[in-house]
């Protein structure tokens, strides 16, 4: 699959993710969240005033039936006896005292028996009670019944000197008519619940379709770049996080035309060093069998030739070979216990040949001995490749100078050289496969741009870090860390 592929495949991912997870529950989280902030707080408002009301309703009609029960209880007194009928005038104040309340009153004397009921049922009754007995001590009562809906009251009743209590009156008052109000209020409570919820509901629509708006636009915009992959770039900057998504988007986007325009390049670069040796070989064979009595000199030449176009095509496959080797067994390294010194030695020792054909100076600075946990094989590759790219870029009669050194921890190895350095815009990019700096002379000089991305991932495999420090014109110098001890 080609990056450009690979790129549409993202993009169609993230515009489903859009439109089935960012748009649809963004919309449904916004209109349940406000919804639940106006049912929640309504409910809570209903019950709060539902039961504010019926609190103080109570308060009201006990705080009345006890006011009535004083000026009873006074009227009461002032016969000095609660034995036989009241009078007339206080009986009929007990009656109309029952009708207005819609209750019973009953007058308990001091031993337990009614002597006067509204009701004419119980008189001559014994009635006992925890109220009575309190209310006979001197202390009135009042208790309310929400289960049975009713208020009952007691009310000492003094003598004319008010020290002694002479009986108790005891007031039983209904409170349907407060449970009525109660009733039509939760009616009209209910109904401005629901059309407030329903007002909440049209809002959270109209908001949850504001809202969701940068996410369809964002939608679109991403189609836009599916079906034409060219210059289209996210700009949504209504909320914070389209803002991010859209810098995150663009950012993804330009990498991967990056990456696109260096794999392009890459093909015709490849394409031609492959094709170049295969044209010249051809071209030397043709001309060995064009002739019929070839001389043994022009004969050796012709083969010195072919051999180093054949050293050519096997240096770009090989390349080639080694980084995707480097993919597929990224995790499997083959860790050793080796002395970096002596192999360091021997890399050098190869390349130095190299180096001498352009009368280049490899020394090497050994700090101390360093023996480390590795895979020989891909830190040599690493090495070598860091070297055979100061070669490559170095100046006639340049210098490379190679040290390792080493802490406690971690062994250092670094490789400098006089070259032609690299542009500072170039230096976030010189691991990226693929990638050349000199574009320009890059055939001339040779390579398949891979050796920088395979260095860096020997040594990211090693748990290790590398870094380049370049003055244009003055040089270049790889800086590489890894762990003494190889870390899983």
């Amino acid at each position: 699959m080609s990056i450009q592929n690979g790129v549409l495949v993202i993009i169609s991912g993230v515009k489903k993710y859009l439109t089935n997870h960012i748009l649809g529950s963004l919309r449904f989280r916004i209109i349940l969240l406000m919804v639940l902030a106006g049912a929640v707080p309504a409910m809570i408002m209903q019950a709060v005033i539902l039961n504010s009301y019926e609190a103080r309703a109570v308060d009201v009609r006990t705080a009345e039936i006890q006011n009535q029960c004083t000026i009873l209880c006074n009227q009461l007194g002032s016969t000095g006896s609660l034995n036989g009928r009241a009078a007339e005038s206080i009986r009929t104040e007990l009656v109309q005292m029952s009708n207005i309340y819609d209750g019973r009153v009953l007058v308990i004397d001091r031993n337990f028996q009614v002597e006067e009921d509204t009701y004419d049922m119980d008189i001559g009754k014994t009635i006992i009670s925890a109220d009575v007995i309190q209310c006979l001590e001197g202390t009135g009562t009042s208790n309310y019944d929400d289960k049975n809906s009713y208020i009952e009251v007691t009310a000492p009743v003094f003598d004319p000197s008010g020290e002694t209590v002479m009986g108790v009156l005891l007031v039983s008052v209904s409170t349907d008519s407060i449970e009525d109000n109660l009733s039509v209020l939760d009616g009209k409570a209910d109904v401005a619940w629901v059309t407030m919820i329903l007002v909440v509901l049209v809002l959270a629509f109209l908001l949850g379709f504001v809202m969701t708006r940068p996410f369809q636009r964002i939608t679109r915009s991403i189609s836009a770049v599916t079906e034409g992959y060219d210059d289209h770039y996210l700009n949504e900057n209504a909320y914070t996080e389209t803002r991010a998504l859209s810098e995150a988007f663009n950012k993804m986007l330009g990498r991967m035309r990056i990456l696109d325009d260096s794999r392009n390049e890459f093909v015709s670069n490849v394409s031609h060093e492959l094709k170049t040796p295969l044209t010249s070989m051809k071209v030397l064979a043709d001309s060995l069998l064009s002739q019929e009595e070839v001389p043994p000199e022009l004969y050796k030449e012709f083969m010195g030739d072919l051999s180093q176009e054949i050293e050519r095509e096997n240096k770009i496959i090989n390349d080639l070979l080694s980084l995707v080797k480097m993919d597929k067994t990224a995790n499997t390294m083959n860790i050793t216990s080796e002395n970096i010194n002596a192999l360091v030695e021997r890399i050098l020792k190869r390349l130095r040949p190299i180096a001498a054909t352009r009368n280049i100076e490899v020394v090497f600075e050994s700090f101390r001995p360093v023996t480390a946990e590795v895979d020989e094989v891909k830190l040599t590759l690493a090495i070598s490749n860091l070297v055979e790219n100061a070669i490559k870029y170095n100046k006639e009669d340049g210098w490379i100078h190679v040290s390792l050194n080493a802490d406690h921890k971690y062994f250092y190895l670094e490789v400098a050289d006089s070259g032609i350095g690299i542009p500072e815009e170039s230096m976030e990019h010189i691991f990226e496969r693929f990638y050349r700096v000199d574009k320009s002379h890059s055939r001339e000089i040779g390579g398949t741009g891979l050796g920088l991305a395979i260095a860096r991932s020997a040594v990211v495999m090693h748990r290790g870090a590398i870094k380049a420090y370049s003055q244009l014109g003055e040089g270049t110098t790889f800086a590489v860390r890894i762990p003494l001890t190889y870390v899983l």
